[in-house]
């Protein structure tokens, strides 16, 4: 008869190692079913007053809601979102600590060279939560009268037309290129420290024109403060029908969302991250959080885009063509 010998004290470090695996996974299950059993910190890493902002704590102020535990913002800003992100990659995965943050998830991997985090490899997708779409407005005595117009103004008058952006990598930035990628122009970028100044200049006439998110465009565009001239996509905005689409002066390519989505780090459980996703679902049909997001031009995504599934979808797809446009365009962060 064959027989295989063990020796004792490596039987006995093999069945420690295969107890101890039964322990820490049934540690895993008690855990998970107890979760949440304090409080959460979600992490913003852009600055408090923002739209991201008011999101995130729309969001927070949802989810605690349903699942019966505190949700605290926690705004840690820095280098287009990288500090508060790396906070969260580095923290223990557990639940406990989560990042709510938008495009620059994806833009930062093109923009920094030593980036101390990668957005796949070191986070588990929770899902979509908002859908915000971009428009391209000026100030009220920009020339032209009309979307075709305004493109034909572009390209004739291509080194007169100054851009406004919020920095480096922000959406308008992102907005911006694409728009000048599509039409074949370069023009005079001016970069700001965010949207508000940018936004303030524009009314005040020190600057032509900016692409960004509706959250902070259109409540000026409704008061006359500044002109829409298109949405940049496919369709009409809810916000703003009597704006055109950029497609409807048969522009194509020009298509540009900006979502918010929510993310754990890497290794955190199923089962936690599974209660999670289901909060946040509940989250996106929430009444309160959808109608305060239509008041800024924002909606909420719908059930199946919250998912994980999803998210790493609409992730992937963001470092390929977004992250692609800042490669293209050679631009990177200092």
């Amino acid at each position: 008869m064959n027989s295989t010998f063990i020796p004792a004290r490596s039987f006995q470090a093999k069945l420690c190692k295969v107890v101890g695996a039964l322990l820490l996974g049934a540690a895993s299950c008690v855990s998970a079913q107890d979760f949440p059993a304090k409080p959460i910190t979600m992490v913003m890493p852009y600055a408090a007053g923002g739209p991201g902002d008011t999101i995130t704590r729309l969001f927070a102020g949802s989810m605690q809601k349903i699942l019966g535990q505190q949700i605290l913002v926690d705004n840690t800003s820095g280098a287009s979102g990288s500090i508060g992100t790396t906070k969260v990659a580095r923290s223990r995965p557990d639940g406990y600590t989560l990042l709510m943050i938008h495009v620059s998830h994806a833009t930062n991997l093109a923009m920094y060279k030593n980036l101390s985090y990668h957005p796949v490899d070191d986070f588990e997708p929770i899902g979509s939560a908002t859908s915000g779409p971009m428009v391209i407005v000026a100030r009220n005595e920009f020339p032209p009268k009309d979307l075709n117009e305004f493109v034909a103004y572009l390209k004739t008058n291509q080194n007169k037309v100054s851009l406004a952006h919020a920095g480096v990598g922000s959406a308008s930035h992102l907005c911006g290129l694409m728009m000048m990628n599509v039409l074949g122009v370069k023009l005079n970028e001016i970069p700001y420290k965010g949207t508000g100044p940018a936004l303030t200049d524009l009314m005040g006439g020190q600057v032509d024109i900016l692409c960004d998110q509706t959250s902070g465009t259109v409540p000026s565009v409704k008061t006359n403060k500044i002109k829409a001239y298109a949405a940049a996509g496919k369709s009409r905005l809810p916000s703003l029908p009597d704006t055109p689409a950029i497609a409807e002066a048969g522009v194509k390519g020009f298509d540009i969302n900006i979502s918010f989505g929510l993310y754990a780090p890497k290794g955190t459980p199923k089962p936690v991250l599974d209660k999670l996703t289901a909060a946040l679902q509940k989250s996106v049909t929430d009444p309160d959080v959808v109608k305060r997001l239509d008041g800024m031009g924002v909606s909420a995504v719908s059930v199946e885009q919250a998912t994980p599934n999803a998210l790493r979808a609409h992730l992937k797809n963001e470092i390929e063509t977004l992250g692609g446009l800042l490669i293209k365009a050679g631009v990177q962060a200092n």
